[in-house]
């Protein structure tokens, strides 16, 4: 098993290019819908939902801190639901604010765990590093579609290629 250290380093990691890429595009583009079509979310909205399980995990881990942690039976397709319908309304800048604050509180919840135990590292670990991680690829692609799309309003035609840079052709 990995250190806690190792494990917030990961976080660190994952948390860096999965923002990395939010802070490339404009409000405008954030909140418009095409990242995952077939519920119509935006980037706002997986934020969001990122956002929601790390706040979720930090529960949990307070929980397991005090002693009161019981494994939840939840159903992981109800809460994503709850979570986008709690925050669908809410506007980007407030979206955004709750993620960094779920964030933060995470990583001060897995800071005060006395010890890690296997439900620890997995609430910690799905819903932060591997979370962000597993979101990445299509969060990249769909922000490059959108630039691209930019782009072509902008001034022209030209693709700009998926990792940014300078049209081709």
């Amino acid at each position: 098993m990995s250190t806690k250290a190792e494990m917030v380093q990961r976080e660190d990691e994952a948390w860096a290019r999965f923002e990395g890429v939010i802070e490339s595009l404009t409000e405008e583009q954030a909140v418009e819908p095409g990242y995952y079509a077939v519920d119509g979310w935006s980037v706002k909205d997986l934020i969001a939902h990122v956002g929601s399980w790390m706040a979720e995990a930090s529960n949990m881990l307070e929980r397991m801190r005090f002693g009161t942690y019981a494994p939840d039976a939840r159903d992981t397709d109800d809460l994503n639901k709850e979570f986008f319908e709690a925050n669908r309304d809410l506007p980007l800048d407030v979206v955004r604010a709750e993620c960094h604050s779920a964030r933060t509180r995470i990583l001060q919840e897995w800071d005060a765990l006395p010890q890690l135990t296997t439900e620890a590292v997995e609430w910690f670990e799905e819903s932060a590093a591997k979370h962000c991680a597993e979101h990445q690829p299509r969060l990249e692609e769909w922000a490059a579609e959108l630039r691209t799309r930019a782009s072509a309003v902008a001034g022209g035609d030209e693709e700009v290629p998926a990792g940014g840079g300078a049209p081709s052709g």
